[in-house]
């Protein structure tokens, strides 16, 4: 089983990838290794995560070509001034041991460093073959606006947290507008979403979980690639299951219903303005 791929600006991502944070060592290894034989052909990783080693470990071990796995790292928001972002990719590229990546995104966008130079600088990792293809992550509308004027190069993604309790329409609606997917991360909610008599229903009528139904909720919104993360082979092989059903109009309806003021979950201290909800 493999997941359907999404368009964007050049690029073919696959709509469910495997999300690495916090796999570390062996089990990390095991995880991409899991996840490939499973099905998978999309491995998200960043320099901050920690494990871009083990990742690259998983990618050499799990038996399949190269060049048929989406590969994504990120570079962290304090090196992406022009010089210390390239340098960054460099040594991503080194960790994971791959002459390139298919996606290098800007993990956090950074106040005190132009957005100009930090554009200027992930172009030229496409430019010198670093990275098939270029992107952001966290970054609000009026962000991406900017990032996509400046940048010489086509973005295709811009990742950000997303589920059924927070609403990322303005953000969905604005990488459309650019001809960009929209990844989301912590797309099951991490527990948040337990005990939700709404999707419960769901699941109990499609005979699914319920991180099937959620998942299946990303995937069946235009332009949308959902990353979630476990390190469990039965899960990770469960959270690929999901393209042999279909919600209804009114089943998607009722979960983007779910939406609250205070759904947000990763708050950082660094994180930008974000935009009100719809």
């Amino acid at each position: 089983m493999s997941a359907p791929l999404v368009t964007a600006n050049g690029a073919a991502i696959p709509a469910i990838g495997l999300g690495t944070f916090k796999s570390t060592g062996d089990e990390g290894i095991k995880a991409v290794q899991a996840a490939l034989a499973a099905g998978y052909r999309h491995i998200d990783t960043a320099r901050m995560y920690g494990n871009e080693t083990e990742v690259g470990e998983g990618l050499r071990s799990g038996g399949v070509p190269r060049e048929q796995i989406f590969v994504t790292t990120k570079v962290w928001w304090e090196d992406i001034a022009d010089g210390a972002l390239q340098a960054s990719a460099e040594a991503s590229l080194k960790r994971l041991g791959l002459a390139q990546v298919d996606l290098l995104l800007i993990h956090w966008p950074n106040p005190d460093v132009p957005l100009k130079d930090s554009i200027k600088a992930l172009c030229e990792t496409k430019a010198r073959g670093l990275t098939r293809h270029i992107g952001v992550s966290n970054f609000p509308v009026a962000l991406l606006d900017e990032a996509v004027a400046l940048a010489s190069e086509p973005l295709v993604a811009n990742q950000c947290e997303y589920h059924p309790l927070l609403d990322q329409s303005k953000v969905i609606a604005a990488c459309r507008r650019h001809g960009m997917a929209f990844t989301s991360y912590c797309p099951i909610g991490r527990g948040a979403l337990d005990k939700q008599p709404v999707i419960d229903a769901i699941a109990a009528h499609h005979k699914k979980s319920v991180a099937q139904v959620v998942l299946r909720w990303h995937t069946q919104q235009q332009g949308v690639v959902a990353i979630p993360k476990s390190a469990n082979p039965g899960r990770i092989a469960e959270n690929l299951a999901i393209f042999d059903f279909t919600l209804s109009p009114d089943e998607m309806k009722a979960i983007h219903g779910l939406a609250r003021a205070d759904g947000r979950l990763i708050r950082p201290a660094f994180h930008p303005q974000w935009d009100e909800a719809a």
